[in-house]
């Protein structure tokens, strides 16, 4: 099989720089998106047993919990490392790009795409991964992309208590101007949404009902800079249950769309 085109500092990020098997995990903010993501897709998602197909599924995150539930999930990805965790989590996986998808036409009940989006900058590519999410789902079948809102390094950093230095602040002024991170410092090339611009590119794409969530909320900064300097872990704490509530209460408010850290399109193929 042809390597996948991907960028080499995605590669390099992936399997020298971070565990992304430990993202989800290791910080309350983490913790808050994973079950937020996991709330929102239970909500959608068709009955197990059902044909998954996890695109860019990294090292099984997702894949674990969806196999506990009775799913049939395969990961896509084009880090081997990745491949090797996802399998232990139990899916099924093969090296793979979101632009050229090996699965026959309308063979998946579901796509997955928490993670193509925003690392292709280009709006062609990711029109590419949104029309080989469409050719691979069934008649309707579920579509779940996620995106990282255009914010979200600016509340980031201000978490982080060194937006106030110029390198940052210019490099973050740079990412909001363009909605794109070049990749040569800390993150690796990423692209940033904002929640209009998501639901376009998901509609364009033929899908159709389709609703923009965020994932994490308008808390999420808040928890990650009072873990981060305090010290102690706030999974447990009463401080992650009112970030959760927040992220609940948003969501019929578009305009905190804009407050969350990542965001969530779910749209069906029709036809």
């Amino acid at each position: 099989m042809t390597t996948p085109e991907v960028a080499p500092e995605i590669v390099r990020f992936y399997t020298e720089t971070i565990d992304e098997a430990d993202r989800l995990s290791t910080t309350a903010d983490g913790h808050l998106e994973m079950v937020r993501t996991q709330e929102l897709l239970r909500r959608h998602l068709p009955p197990p047993p059902a044909r998954i197909l996890d695109v860019g599924g990294g090292p099984g995150t997702h894949a674990r919990w969806l196999v506990a539930d009775g799913y049939d999930v395969h990961v896509v990805d084009p880090i081997s490392r990745h491949l090797t965790q996802a399998e232990r989590a139990g899916a099924t996986v093969e090296l793979g790009d979101a632009r050229n998808l090996t699965a026959e036409d309308a063979s998946y009940d579901v796509v997955l795409l928490l993670g193509p989006l925003y690392h292709l900058p280009d709006r062609t590519d990711r029109d590419r991964a949104l029309a080989e999410a469409h050719r691979v789902l069934k008649p309707g079948g579920l579509l779940a992309a996620a995106g990282i809102n255009r914010y979200a390094s600016l509340f980031e950093h201000t978490a982080f208590a060194h937006l106030h230095k110029q390198p940052l602040r210019e490099s973050i002024s740079g990412i909001l101007a363009t909605q794109i991170h070049d990749g040569k410092k800390a993150f690796t090339k990423a692209y940033f949404h904002s929640g209009a611009q998501l639901l376009d590119e998901v509609t364009t794409a033929d899908f159709t009902n389709t609703q923009v969530y965020g994932i994490e909320g308008p808390a999420w900064s808040l928890l990650a800079a009072t873990e981060r300097h305090t010290g102690k872990p706030l999974t447990d704490s009463p401080l992650f249950e009112s970030a959760l509530t927040a992220a609940r209460m948003a969501e019929p408010y578009p305009e905190l769309l804009a407050a969350s850290s990542h965001l969530l399109a779910v749209g069906k193929r029709t036809t």
